[in-house]
């Protein structure tokens, strides 16, 4: 897609994030616009319809706060009859564009009558929409390719090999849930990890992502064993664990740090877990855990604000946010939504979360847990919860002595 110079770019990305690096230097090579936002990404919405950008780039989490801080609320808002309608243009539209049709196409009546509606929460002018720095969920990107009245895509890349390795294609509904297939001069492999069970020759197709071509760095300033450990033959080890069809579409699984084992043997992919355990409404965000000298898995949640007041009401529970986050109904209802949520997801079960804690401040730059980009900064969340997540572990222990003593 060509941009112009009616073209305008929202950043709010770090200005030197390789994605926002890139796609800025070439709008200013375009002679378009670019807009910043004002520091806060929870008021994403007022820069929105203050800038009005034609493009809009972020990360899953920015798309996952406007799917459910902004459209969602939106729909719940609706009158039933309106919903109902609303659903099934929703699904219609759906059908159509899984069927071939293009997004303009599938259903012109839909974006007319519902559609342009949400398209104008996000500014009324957006015609490209792109997620990159982790994978999206396959719901929000469905959601957003029908509802945003704009082209959407996902991709995969990092600042070694100068943004953007794989990309999808707008209209191809076949690459939903994935980063697309290999960009231009790029070569993609996949290796062993055989300590994790990844077999690139197995059904489906795991392993380590290798880069190569034109666009991959020389290597780290000043840092040759780096360098070395992540260059082997020409080949860039990238650290992420992928997916490959056999028709060469890329999904990103995990981080290959970020996947432990259990005390019982079994690997946890995280980042996986954590995708499916935010979409109950009353979790705002999550962080899983859990390590090799423990069977089960513990998490950190950040309750829903609004949903979980609105839960108290409806339970008899009186008292401010932070109150109520303390309370042991509420942990109990949590654990039943994550409990449903992966079962939903055929989750097994070892990947079932046992115990919870509740933390009504999200997780933030201030506390070092997440970084610029709003990527958990593991390590550091904890060293912050550790006396937390050994307290609900003792009272794991603690249960299931007692019920093997029945």
């Amino acid at each position: 897609m060509q941009m112009s110079t009616e073209d305008v770019f929202l950043s709010f990305l770090p200005l030197a994030h390789i994605l926002d690096r890139m796609i800025e230097e070439y709008f200013f090579h375009k002679g378009a616009s670019v807009g910043y936002y004002h520091g806060d990404l929870n008021a994403l919405r007022d820069d929105l319809m203050e800038l009005k950008p034609t493009l809009l780039v972020g990360v899953p989490r920015v798309y996952e706060k406007i799917y459910e801080g902004g459209i969602l609320k939106a729909l719940a808002d609706l009158r039933p009859l309106r919903r109902v309608i609303f659903n099934a243009l929703y699904n219609r539209k759906l059908a159509s564009m899984k069927a071939g049709y293009t997004q303009k196409t599938a259903s012109p009546f839909a974006d007319m009558l519902a559609f342009r509606k949400v398209k104008a929460r996000l500014g009324g002018r957006l015609r490209l929409l792109i997620s990159g720095g982790a994978p999206l969920s396959t719901e929000i990107e469905e959601f957003m390719r029908v509802t945003s009245c704009a082209y959407f895509i996902q991709g995969y890349g990092l600042t070694e090999t100068l943004g953007p390795s794989t990309v999808g294609y707008p209209d191809d509904m076949s690459l939903v849930g994935t980063a697309g297939v290999a960009a231009t001069f790029t070569e993609l492999r996949l290796e062993e990890v055989p300590e994790m069970g990844y077999d690139p020759l197995g059904v489906p197709s795991r392993g380590e992502i290798l880069i190569r071509g034109s666009t991959v760095f020389t290597g780290y300033y000043k840092n040759p064993e780096l360098t070395n450990e992540v260059m082997v033959d020409g080949w860039f080890h990238t650290g992420d664990i992928g997916e490959m069809t056999p028709d060469g579409i890329l999904k990103v699984i995990d981080r290959k740090k970020n996947i432990f084992k259990l005390s019982q043997g079994e690997y946890v992919a995280v980042e996986y877990l954590e995708k499916v355990y935010v979409f109950p409404p009353i979790i705002e965000d999550i962080w899983v855990y859990g390590d090799s000298y423990k069977s089960m898995l513990v998490a950190v949640v950040n309750p829903h604000e609004e949903n979980t007041m609105k839960w108290a009401g409806s339970n008899g529970y009186k008292g401010s946010f932070s109150e109520i986050c303390k309370s042991e109904g509420l942990k109990e209802h949590v654990l039943k939504e994550l409990a449903a949520a992966a079962q939903k997801n055929k989750l097994r079960g070892f990947e079932y979360i046992q115990g919870v804690v509740l933390d009504p401040v999200p997780f933030d730059i201030e506390r070092d847990l997440v970084t610029a980009t709003m990527k958990k900064r593991r390590n550091y969340m904890l060293k912050y919860y550790q006396p937390e997540i050994d307290k609900v572990y003792k009272a794991l222990e603690g249960q299931r002595a007692a019920n093997k003593a029945k």
